[in-house]
């Protein structure tokens, strides 16, 4: 294959999961039938990635020829306690990926040998320091379930077949790191899967092209930060992101965030692991953000992404305690309960730190509703927080078409305006969805950066403007749209006219001409 073909090596390795997928998922939805891709692939991944590092440990220590895989489970024990504290888990040779593999076509319990597998695996973090990070990861891939078949015997089947797709996956050379084959294969499944089961928008899968713009927005004039965090942290996405903007250990302290829902949270904690980020370097919280949130004592962070679920229902004022939650009181009005957007966003700006950014997909209507909605963003303008509203295209994220915006936050600005960036024409038409392409992220950052008017594109406005006309923060109310009707020639369309008028006044003589000549002759 020759060097240059990466892009064709991602398309063909795309195309085979796609066959996969449709081969395998049978009578399964196919949202349902994720897990079993992915979770299997989590295992592959894990188990290749274990297998590697003790290999190599043992190359090192003058044992060139060691093979983790093929020794026994009983000379393998004596190995746990170390690895497991420094890769976070650990996986005897006989529970490896590639060995459970082998034996499947020929293994009548081959559920509960794999259901035996995943147990161990999670259990042998129990009682270390990677136990919350382990705990819990195959608990959605049911190797029981009737989703796979009637018969222990049917699931068995395709629980080989499905073995064997995901064996058979060309992920290239796990000990170069060159491709980052397993985390995109992932980011590829979530896309898929999420294009195909429409599920709303930003609730499962942010569009990585989409993650990458959120991601250099809050990095713009840094090469590193302190940590990153996104308290509806989904299927983790926007999070790594990071990890190719700024570069490995370029976010010191790691990878934060919340989910509510089991499933997806995960879906985040084997996407972290996917992408080859250590236990220790990601801290991923289940429950509600917005009632219980998490992380109230680490330090405030330097960069923020989210795509909150849009106006969703929350306590918001018949819980009486939230609005003297520190999070909330300072706006002195809470979200409504119907429309928690904007709760989302207070809890973001609590979170922020001093010198960070945060940059935040909302929901159009957040910018322009009256009410307690208004009185939120009067507290974050008169206070000098808000520092960018940029107008996406409509048709980004699936599930939905809305043309949703970001909301960029910061605390120490050197400014009293806004800058409004109208990219709703910043698109390709990919498919049956639109896509932000290079040219037009770049365009978009170029915009953020300069924070200088731009004819029919970028607005900076001051506070007070945006005071005067009662908080309003949609950018098309303060940057104009380009007029593409035709320029029309007045005085020419005139003679044309006029030019059309004295032909048609000619043929009607003529005609009355020929009309007469043929009544003459009759």
């Amino acid at each position: 294959m020759a060097p240059t073909t990466r892009e064709a090596q991602r398309a063909q390795l795309h195309k085979t999961i796609w066959r996969i997928a449709n081969d395998l998922r049978g009578s399964v939805d196919g949202w349902d039938f994720k897990t079993y891709v992915l979770g299997i692939l989590f295992y592959r991944f894990i188990s290749e990635n274990l297998a590697v590092y003790l290999d190599d440990l043992e190359s090192k220590a003058g044992l060139p020829d060691f093979d983790y895989a093929k020794i026994a489970d009983s000379d393998a024990e004596f190995g746990r306690k170390v690895t497991v504290e420094e890769k976070g888990f650990y996986i005897l040779p006989s529970e490896l990926f590639d060995n459970v593999r082998k034996r499947a076509p020929r293994d009548e319990n081959l559920n509960e040998t794999l259901e035996r597998a995943f147990k161990n695996i999670e259990g042998s973090a129990v009682g270390a320091d990677s136990e919350e990070d382990i705990k819990g990861l195959f608990d959605d891939l049911d190797v029981n379930s009737a989703k796979l078949g009637n018969t222990v015997a049917k699931r068995n089947e395709k629980l080989v077949k499905l073995l064997d797709a995901i064996g058979d996956l060309n992920l290239g050379d796990f000990k170069s790191h060159e491709i980052d084959a397993f985390g995109d294969t992932y980011e590829y499944l979530m896309q898929m899967y999420a294009s195909e089961a429409g599920k709303s928008g930003g609730e499962y899968y942010t569009p990585q092209e989409v993650s990458e713009l959120l991601a250099r927005i809050t990095v713009v004039g840094k090469t590193e930060v302190n940590k990153v965090y996104d308290p509806a942290v989904g299927s983790g996405s926007l999070l790594l992101k990071f990890k190719k903007v700024l570069g490995p250990g370029k976010v010191r302290q790691g990878f934060y965030g919340q989910e509510i829902n089991l499933t997806t949270y995960n879906l985040a904690r084997i996407n972290m692991f996917l992408h080859d980020v250590p236990y220790d370097q990601f801290n991923l919280a289940h429950g509600d953000t917005l009632t219980d949130p998490q992380h109230w004592d680490d330090e405030p962070f330097e960069a923020i992404v989210s795509n909150p679920p849009y106006s969703i229902n929350w306590e918001g004022d018949a819980n009486p305690l939230l609005i003297n939650d520190p999070r909330f009181a300072p706006a002195g009005v809470l979200a409504p309960k119907s429309k928690a957007d904007l709760a989302f966003t207070m809890h973001i700006l609590s979170w922020l730190a001093v010198n960070g950014t945060a940059a935040i997909v909302e929901f159009p209507g957040v910018m322009y509703r009256s009410g307690a909605e208004q009185k939120i963003r009067k507290y974050l303008v008169d206070n000098n927080y808000v520092d960018a509203v940029i107008q996406l295209p409509p048709d980004l994220f699936f599930g939905t078409t809305i043309g949703t915006c970001i909301l960029v936050l910061k605390k120490s600005k050197k400014d009293n305006s806004v800058l409004f960036v109208d990219a709703s024409a910043e698109f390709v038409r990919s498919g049956n969805k639109n896509k932000l392409v290079d040219a037009n992220r770049q365009r978009i950052l170029d915009a953020f950066t300069a924070r200088e008017d731009i004819e029919h594109f970028a607005k900076l406005v001051p506070n007070s403007e945006l005071a005067g006309r009662e908080y309003l923060m949609s950018v098309s109310s303060y940057v104009d749209a380009k007029d593409t009707r035709e320029a029309v020639d007045i005085v020419a369309l005139n003679i044309e006219i006029a030019r059309i008028v004295a032909r048609q006044s000619e043929l009607r003589t003529a005609i009355d001409a020929i009309v007469a000549d043929l009544d003459g002759t009759s």
